[in-house]
């Protein structure tokens, strides 16, 4: 039984909205931080810049909008239940908001005092966030794939923030746990950008990108495989926690989970190239380039382990980290908010508005010409901030570059906003003025 759509389940639209509305914001302080760090930022993955512009991205602008999106989708798409979302929304979203911000300080200042502060306001509400969203897809009698890669993705969310508050107590010269700190750091990594936001990433595209893009369905045998397959091999990846694991052991778990993610990238731009509708968008092409990027991705990765000499340079961890978060994440992240956001103002609006006066169509609600140019701008962004891995002295421009496009992504976002505003305000005068018997016609 595939999920089935149910909008009467859908949470107040101020629900997700507090979220998509914030997340913007992270990237317009990534990109003013590297444009005022400059190319110190960017000598190693180990530099403190570095770090913090990782969590503005990782912990802020990916975070927030993964979490309005789940608290979203899984009403949706499964029909679940999802205890009291305007509460969870009310004290997830500012906590989390301020956890980033003190995370990325704590890294940026080097102020180690921050690291338990910042760990526990993220690790508090999301631990709500984490069991509301496992009840929820746990009850739910729905069935499908796209459920059961959700379930994982939380699942992956849970153990990324696990990993995260074991760090942060580190690094806050606690001393608590006997690990070793790179392994911990490379764990981590694995399970946030692979088991938490690849698996949320491909559990929503099972659904939305036949639906929205107007493509054939995944594959079943695909879909069966990906989820179980990337969560198999990050738990063996997660062995080396506890004892030295095997060189051929773990190059073989990172190659195997580098094939699965080439696969889901090609396939998927194997669909978009078969969809009906031959018309392109803003989301399909956010969408394609974040699989182009996937897979260079994938075909970087694999040149640096076949050429060690290229591998072993510091700022290599730097060049992936680049195509993973604003190329492929962000990328994506943008997409769905250009196609989420008129949806949800069409579907709100249609309900409460009078039927002689409909709401404007989903096109209207964000115009073509500003989700195009923002979508040219992003991806400028994104191959200055490749560029500044191998010349530096671009950090600045490229910093710049990324904070405009995510600044115009808000601005882009907030238009959408007022437009519901507006009508609904029409809306509820219309309905006061006839309920208004002295009212003239």
């Amino acid at each position: 039984m595939q999920p089935i759509l149910s909008f009467e389940q859908a949470p107040p639209i101020s629900v997700p909205y507090r979220f998509f509305l914030t997340a913007p914001l992270f990237g317009v302080a990534a990109g003013l931080l590297l444009a005022w760090l400059g190319p110190a930022a960017l000598a190693s993955r180990w530099t403190s810049g570095a770090a913090a512009l990782t969590h503005l991205v990782a912990a802020g602008l990916m975070l927030q909008t993964m979490c309005g999106a789940l608290l979203q989708f899984v009403a949706v798409a499964a029909g679940a239940n999802i205890w009291r979302p305007r509460l969870v929304a009310a004290v997830v979203h500012p906590l989390i908001t301020i956890g980033a911000l003190l995370l990325a300080m704590a890294f940026a200042l080097g102020m180690p005092s921050l690291f338990r502060p910042a760990a526990a306001l993220l690790a508090v509400p999301l631990g709500l966030f984490v069991a509301v969203m496992a009840l929820a897809l746990i009850k739910t009698p729905a069935r499908g794939m796209t459920l059961h890669a959700l379930r994982l993705a939380v699942f992956g969310l849970l153990v990324t923030l696990t990993l995260g508050v074991t760090l942060a107590d580190a690094l806050g010269g606690q001393g608590g746990w006997a690990l070793p700190f790179l392994t911990l750091v490379n764990v981590h990594v694995a399970w946030g950008l692979g088991g938490w936001a690849l698996l949320l990433v491909i559990g929503v595209s099972y659904l939305v990108v036949p639906m929205f893009q107007l493509t054939p369905a995944y594959p079943i045998w695909l879909t069966r495989l990906l989820p179980a397959g990337l969560c198999l091999i990050l738990l063996v990846w997660s062995l080396q926690l506890g004892q030295e694991m095997p060189p051929p052991w773990q190059a073989g778990a990172a190659l195997s989970g580098m094939v699965l993610a080439g696969l889901y990238a090609a396939t998927t731009l194997r669909l978009q190239s078969r969809r009906r509708r031959r018309v392109s968008d803003a989301t399909l092409l956010f969408w394609r380039g974040a699989m182009v990027l996937l897979l260079a991705l994938v075909l970087s990765w694999l040149l640096f382990e076949m050429l060690p000499q290229l591998g072993d340079q510091p700022r290599t961890p730097l060049w992936l980290g680049v195509l993973a978060l604003p190329g492929v994440f962000v990328s994506v992240i943008n997409g769905m908010l250009y196609k989420i956001v008129p949806f949800l103002n069409w579907l709100h609006l249609q309900r409460q508005g009078d039927p002689r006066r409909p709401p404007p169509n989903m096109k209207q609600m964000i115009p073509e010409r500003a989700m195009n140019g923002q979508m040219r701008l992003h991806f400028a962004a994104v191959a200055l901030l490749l560029a500044a891995v191998l010349w530096p002295s671009l950090a600045r421009p490229a910093g710049l570059a990324f904070a405009a496009s995510s600044l115009w992504l808000e601005w882009n976002l907030a238009g959408a906003v007022r437009q519901y505003a507006r009508f609904l305000e029409r809306a509820l005068k219309d309905r006061t003025g006839a309920a208004d018997p002295g009212r003239e016609s």
